[in-house]
């Protein structure tokens, strides 16, 4: 389907992102120059998230039932444990809506199941694309893609095209929703849980008083711990806690398709111990 037969007025799309973190921010400005606006609900949300809307050059709107019933792509980005919520508060502003339903992006770091069952909560009321985000807010080109899946991805990814995400399509079926939100999970396998076990194996290094000599094995099979462990530090940060999250997401997809979960599950445990530690700080 092309962008023109969604009925978008010149094929400039009126794009809602909810909400704009430092992801969501990012992909609001990458649509700018093809949208007729970009705007966001600014009920409720932080002084933080209003900063970085304002540095996007996005346009606030009242709230969140602003958004569902004015725009033509809505841009779901939040915490994972807030997606289905997210969908939730759209699906209860559609009936209000007039003209053609909305294409819905759900780019957050859930399990396929989640994505499912954001589709039944929608229903009708919207189109529902299956995204997956991987690589940092990207604010210019080669860092970042966006892989879609389900209807109308091909001329959600035509809106890309030439701007700092590449997009790049997994399947174009309603069958196919999921799958870039089990690809995420994968990927996050190696990005996510890979990096966990450095910050537990210190931990247990420390606790066992043998940190030293541990540092040395390392050293001397060519892996530098304390590099390691900075650059975890530097990655993780305040975000730990929405890392925690992914990873529990993760889980569920991989004990979906038979896959042991346990990778993901203790990932998610050295996150919220670094989340905590974070916060006593």
């Amino acid at each position: 389907m092309s962008v023109d037969e969604h009925g978008w007025a010149g094929g400039r799309p009126l794009v809602g992102v909810l909400h704009p973190g430092a992801m969501g921010a990012a992909l609001g400005s990458a649509l700018k120059p093809v949208a007729s606006a970009v705007v966001w609900a600014a009920a409720g949300r932080s002084q933080a998230t209003s900063k970085r809307a304002e540095l996007a050059d996005l346009v606030g709107v009242p709230d969140v039932t602003a958004v569902a019933r004015r725009c033509d792509l809505i841009v779901s980005i939040c915490p994972p444990h807030a997606a289905e919520d997210v969908a939730g508060q759209v699906a209860d502003a559609l009936p209000g809506r007039t003209g053609p339903p909305p294409l819905y992006l759900d780019a957050n770091a859930v399990a396929p199941a989640a994505v499912r069952r954001i589709v039944e909560r929608l229903g009708p009321g919207a189109t529902v694309l299956d995204g997956a985000v991987i690589g940092p807010p990207a604010w210019r080109p080669g860092s970042t893609v966006l892989w879609l899946a389900g209807p109308s991805s091909v001329a959600l990814a035509g809106l890309f095209q030439g701007s700092p995400f590449e997009a790049r399509v997994l399947g174009t079926a309603a069958g196919d929703v999921g799958a870039a939100s089990a690809l995420k999970a994968c990927f996050a396998l190696q990005s996510k849980a890979l990096p966990a076990i450095w910050a537990a194996l210190a931990e247990a290094a420390d606790r066992a008083g043998v940190r030293d000599a541990l540092e040395g094995e390392l050293r001397r099979t060519g892996v530098d711990l304390s590099e390691r462990l900075a650059g975890l530090s530097e990655r993780v940060g305040p975000k730990a806690w929405r890392w925690a999250g992914e990873m529990e997401q993760s889980a569920v997809a991989l004990a979906d398709l038979g896959v042991p979960d346990g990778f993901s599950l203790a990932a998610a445990s050295v996150y919220h111990r670094l989340a905590d530690r974070s916060n006593e700080d």
